[in-house]
């Protein structure tokens, strides 16, 4: 595998005959899928880290970017690598959730917080002594489900057919899918899996298909969500087709093209910004967000991976604020006071929602943070 480190550093200048205290700098340690399947959810963070402030209340603050090629492994090396080589006070990654599994455990062995860029619910919840250290600015499938389903209900859908990716992502995905499905009166009649390296689908959609259910729902993430969609239009499928926000950005509506209008999903509501009533807190943070980042990189570049990263940023950001008052980078005094002000962030408003964490909540998001959208002529509708 190969391994690029992309490195960013603050670098503060004191006037000549002015005394300054030399501290160490605030050590970001990143793991992210820039190559690989999860790519086209890295290289938006990626992005994203590129115009995060240097600076934080007058502490220098660097990145250490490394690429774990979507691969478990890899991002345990780059764990570790960040972590003994490069001392890092807090790791952020991976882009995927099967990369980031195990990163949990290495959080709680080395005491350093992991900040998740990952979905899994499963990454913070139970919490115990282990995903303690794991914090996740991301929305948990169970409100995303809930809000899909309300959706469901709402559009007369007695009957789901399931495809997924056959790994954590997929299978947290199906499990919430089958624990909500069965009180609100809709029944599942078909589930099937695939890789996300997977070329075809065809067998799986055609046995979903025969199962003849009113909607169909698919638990992929980026471009690999493609597949599935543009076999169920295909193949013919008429009934209304729903996905996960995995597949919210761009390179996916340019893969599956037209066959992906009318896609429905639940996204956190930067994707739709602009489209929210001037009343929402939210908007004016993601609006925020999207005009610094479309600003370097281009109109109608700003993805809900780019808003995970920033707001992954602001929650950091507000704990480094914190605790840089009371302890000293590079020490595990520093690293377990950054862990407990993680815990204790209270009304931060991001650009996906309003969050207030808790020991037994390390996600912190209430329903604000979940919006249901629709693929139309190639771009996002609000669903209101």
């Amino acid at each position: 595998m190969k391994i690029k480190a992309f490195i960013a550093t603050s670098v503060v200048c004191a006037a000549v005959g002015l005394s300054v205290p030399s501290y160490a700098d605030v050590v970001v340690g990143v793991t992210i899928s820039l190559t690989g399947p999860g790519a086209s959810l890295a290289i938006p963070t990626k992005n994203a880290i590129d115009i995060f402030p240097r600076e934080i209340d007058g502490q220098a603050i660097k990145y250490v970017v490394l690429d774990d090629a979507s691969d478990p492994a890899g991002a345990v090396r780059n764990f570790k690598k960040l972590v003994d080589e490069y001392k890092a006070d807090v790791i952020l990654g991976s882009s995927i959730s099967p990369a980031t599994m195990p990163l949990v455990n290495l959080a709680a062995e080395t005491h350093v917080p992991l900040l998740s860029l990952a979905a899994s619910s499963r990454i913070v919840e139970p919490q115990d002594e282990v995903r303690r250290w794991t914090f996740k600015a991301l929305q948990n499938q169970q409100m995303m489900m809930g809000v899909t389903i309300d959706h469901m209900v709402a559009s007369n859908i007695k009957s789901v057919g399931y495809i997924g990716f056959s790994d954590a992502y997929g299978e947290s995905w199906r499990q919430e899918l089958t624990t909500q499905l069965e009180p609100r009166g809709i029944a599942l009649k078909a589930v099937e899996h695939y890789g996300s390296k997977d070329t075809s689908v065809t067998a799986q959609i055609l046995k979903i298909m025969q199962a003849k259910p009113d909607a169909v729902f698919i638990a992929a993430a980026g471009t690999p969500g493609a597949l599935p969609q543009r076999t169920l239009i295909e193949r013919g499928y008429k009934g209304a087709v729903y996905q996960t926000y995995g597949i919210a950005n761009e390179k996916f509506l340019q893969l599956a093209g037209k066959d992906a209008d009318g896609a429905l999903f639940s996204v956190g509501p930067m994707l739709v910004a602009e489209q929210l009533p001037a009343s929402n807190p939210i908007r004016a943070v993601a609006l925020d967000l999207t005009h610094k980042y479309e600003a370097k990189y281009g109109k109608g570049s700003a993805s809900v991976f780019v808003a995970n990263a920033w707001d992954t940023y602001l929650l950091l950001s507000s704990a480094l604020k914190a605790t840089l008052p009371k302890q000293k980078p590079g020490t595990e005094a520093f690293r377990s006071a950054l862990r407990d002000s993680l815990e204790q962030t209270t009304d931060l408003v991001t650009s996906q929602g309003v969050m207030t964490m808790s020991p037994k909540d390390h996600v912190g998001y209430d329903k604000r943070a979940a919006v249901m959208v629709q693929v139309k002529d190639g771009g996002w509708k609000y669903v209101e």
